[in-house]
């Protein structure tokens, strides 16, 4: 069941990873557009995702269920679960890199796909919402909560 979803995602990534256009594409068009710098630009790293969160660049999706949410969660971005993602797009910035979140990858593979049909300019978190909590540990992450305040007042 597993290796099944991660096989889609694969595909999905695959099909509809280049560059997002401001208007709504099939995914035949995504597919016949895919090269390798499509590939390269559909991933994001925490580091990188922190430093566009710190500039405003990026909004944080973490499209995990409900429940996971609740067990656990970052102090910043917003909770869209992957399923509730087709009714809740108004509530993204189309004027920001959408990134999508999870623990690992497969279902942030599966919403980045999806919102590129939709026209979003987004990307998914390679290392998951495992490696961003990974990353930002002690002073990284006092620095980064401090500056996410300090733009919040602004």
């Amino acid at each position: 069941m597993k290796r099944s979803i991660i096989t889609i995602a694969a595909i999905l990534m695959m099909a509809i990873s280049f560059s997002a256009h401001a208007e709504e594409l099939s995914l035949e068009t995504y597919l016949s557009g895919f090269d390798y710098k499509a590939r390269k630009e559909m991933k994001i790293d925490s580091e990188s995702l922190v430093s566009g969160l710190e500039q405003g660049l990026i909004q944080l999706i973490d499209i995990r269920f409900k429940e996971e949410t609740a067990a656990w969660r970052m102090g910043f971005g917003s909770h869209i679960p992957l399923n509730d993602l087709p009714s809740r797009l108004d509530e993204l910035d189309k004027e920001k890199i959408i990134v999508t979140a999870c623990p690992h990858k497969d279902r942030a593979i599966l919403a980045m796909a999806y919102l590129r049909t939709k026209g979003y300019n987004s990307k998914y978190l390679v290392d998951g919402l495992l490696g961003l909590a990974e990353f930002l540990r002690g002073d990284t992450a006092r620095y980064f909560m401090e500056i996410l305040e300090d733009n919040q007042g602004e």
